[in-house]
């Protein structure tokens, strides 16, 4: 049989598969709750939100305020890492339920005599909740209310304010209606707002041909820091098999001296836990790692789960392969790419507890021996969902700033599950939207569908693995375009250097691969080189630090332009306190002209209402008081980025 309460709760919102997993947030951002809240008849309703850190005792109340169609919304801030819980809840407030009615009734000129001793039954119960100053306000009106001879004063009292404040004040949540609780996951800052730039340590060395080190890598940090990069991702720094090693260009043999692919991971010298020889010893990359903290850089590392043939989980734990009946196991394969210097794990062995314990036991180890934080995750899509909800969470148990980056191009359910899972951010297919129509469809899905409480995207322009078509040959404007539009859309970002910024990009004829590709080989950088590439990354990286609305990605609203060639947006902080508009010509050889409409409902101005635009890359400002206004675009700096002076 079911209860008496009579207020439905529907459509709660934000959560995520009806709250099967967490929505995510950073400190110090707010979750804006909203929630279908109706009733039979026509009582006043009210609800609330409660909410607690998972730690707490205590729950907090935040009351939601009515919008039109039965909407109720409130917002909290989450002030701490970790896991928060919330649910709604609402009621018929009976209380004022009475004072609406005797409202209406006392501005239609009726005697409210009999309503106003009712008043008295809801006033009496409150009188010791209320401070001293409530209270002597509530004794005098249910004084007035049972005596006719105030009969003014109290029909004054019944309809004020006052009166109204206190009855929310103090609810009698009568056969109140709870929804289902819903949680959190808050993260650090780094978690939304991140810049990365990825190299291969064995490429580091100044000397041509030579085996880099991390001493090299070491000596090139303030380079990397000075471009405004705060993550510095490795390709896998362990041991290379030498079983079955790929040869330069993808080559299924090797010749002598050949170095092979980092992905490829385990020989004699170790495994998960081991350091290539080469690379140097352990004292070395956490002083790298020291040194890169200092710098305000950290050091992300490649958790990649696979094995070469000569890893010694092949001969020590044969069980987490699976062998073929010929003795052989089958390399991976991502079709059409074959890897033939790789075993993949056979996550469904009887041994797999074992397995699972042993891969969290990597991933902890260079957490706690080098301070590591940030994990990108090497196609994380090939390993079972509920093994990295496992993975994740136990490592957060005990080192919750740790990071993790989904290198998943795959399927879109596929991505968003892994994001579910725990991943922290994820790669993207910006690398491949390239027209404005594509652009801004995808953004929009990005930003104002349910992804945004859960997935976080990272935009790559480039990856030692996608040499894009569409960077195949470009020239400086392209690469100039593809970094902005991944700098100012998107809050994390990344590039593959330095062949993104000194425009190395030979493919393997008809596949977005790099011909001479550092996964097979070391390739020789003159890391001393700056270009207009560089410089133009380095100054909107250092923007993107000092504009909160380029610190978040949700908070986008695309502007109108006359040509399809020219793209527009505003992004803006949750305070609007830092407001910033972004045009971008699609065009790499051609100047481009277009007339581009502010959002005026959005910046809270009317047409007319002059502003000033200031481009914070070149200094040169612009006085605007229409709606519709004029830009031209040159390839040599093919955007703007403005901010909105009112």
């Amino acid at each position: 049989m079911q209860d008496q309460r009579r207020v439905i709760l529907e459509n709660i919102a934000p959560q995520v598969d009806n709250g099967t997993f967490p929505i995510k947030r950073i400190v110090g951002q707010s979750v804006q709750v909203t929630a279908d809240v109706l009733a039979d008849g026509h009582d006043v309703l009210e609800a609330a939100i409660q909410y607690k850190f998972e730690k707490d005792k205590k729950w907090t109340e935040v009351r939601m305020h009515a919008l039109p169609n039965d909407v109720f919304s409130g917002q909290f801030t989450v002030e701490k890492q970790g896991k928060y819980v919330y649910f709604v809840e609402a009621w018929v407030d009976y209380a004022l339920n009475w004072q609406y009615g005797i409202t209406k009734k006392i501005n239609d000129h009726q005697h409210v005599k009999s309503e106003l001793l009712e008043g008295v039954e809801y006033l009496q119960p409150l009188l010791t909740l209320v401070s001293a100053s409530e209270k002597k306000f509530l004794s005098e009106l249910t004084t007035w209310f049972s005596d006719e001879k105030y009969y003014n004063e109290s029909i004054k009292a019944a309809v004020s304010e006052e009166l109204k404040a206190v009855l929310k004040k103090y609810p009698t949540k009568l056969l109140a209606n709870q929804s289902q609780e819903y949680s959190i996951y808050v993260d650090r800052k780094k978690a939304l707002f991140s810049t990365w730039y990825e190299f291969f340590p064995r490429s580091a060395s100044s000397i041509p041909g030579q085996h880099g080190t991390f001493k090299d890598c070491e000596a090139l940090l303030p380079r990397v820091a000075k471009m405004g990069f705060d993550t510095l991702y490795f390709p896998p720094v362990h041991p290379i098999g030498e079983v079955n090693r790929k040869g330069k260009n993808n080559a299924t043999d090797a010749a002598p001296g050949d170095v092979g692919s980092p992905w490829g991971i385990g020989s004699h010298h170790g495994g998960h836990i081991a350091l290539h020889p080469d690379l140097g010893p352990l004292e070395d990359f956490k002083s790298l790692v020291s040194t890169a903290q200092s710098l305000g850089i950290e050091v992300a590392m490649d958790f990649a789960l696979q094995a070469a043939p000569d890893h010694p989980w092949v001969k020590e734990h044969p069980q987490w392969f699976k062998w073929r009946p010929d003795g052989t196991v089958q390399y991976a394969e991502n079709p059409p790419k074959k890897y033939q210097d790789i075993l993949p794990i056979y996550f469904e062995t009887p041994d797999w507890k074992n397995l699972w314990s042993e891969l969290l036991r990597c991933a902890l180890y260079w957490v706690e021996e080098c301070g590591i934080r940030v994990y990108r995750v090497d196609n994380p899509h090939t390993k079972p969902f509920y093994f990295w909800g496992w993975l994740i969470a136990e490592v957060k148990k005990k080192h919750p700033n740790v990071l993790f980056l989904s290198e998943a191009f795959t399927r879109p359910k596929i991505m968003h599950e892994l994001a579910k899972q725990g991943f922290t951010q994820s790669y993207t297919y910006f690398t491949w939207r390239n027209s404005k129509s594509e652009l801004q469809a995808y953004i929009t899905e990005l930003t104002q569908t349910n992804q945004k409480e859960f997935f976080r995207p990272n935009f790559w322009p480039n990856t030692p693995d996608i040499n894009p078509f569409a960077l195949q040959g470009a020239n400086e404007s392209m690469h100039l375009q593809k970094y902005f539009l991944a700098a100012t859309l998107s809050s994390s970002v990344g590039i593959y250097g330095p062949v993104f910024e000194f425009m190395v990009s030979d493919a393997v004829p008809g596949k977005e691969e790099y011909y001479d590709s550092e996964k097979y080989q070391i390739r020789h950088w003159n890391w001393l080189q700056e270009n207009k590439i560089s410089l133009l990354i380095t100054k909107i990286n250092s923007l993107r630090h000092e504009n909160a609305a380029l610190q978040q990605t949700n908070n986008i609203e695309f502007c109108d332009t006359d040509n399809d060639q020219i793209i527009a947006y505003y992004k803006y902080d949750d305070a609007k306190t830092n407001e910033i508009l972004m045009i971008a010509s699609l065009d790499a050889y051609y100047t481009k002209q277009a007339w581009v409409r502010l959002p005026l409902v959005a910046l809270g101005i009317g047409e007319g209402h002059p502003i000033t635009v200031v481009d914070l890359i070149t200094g040169n400002s612009y006085h605007w008081d229409k709606e519709w206004n004029f830009v031209e675009l040159h390839p040599a700096l093919p955007f703007h980025l403005f901010i909105i002076i009112k």
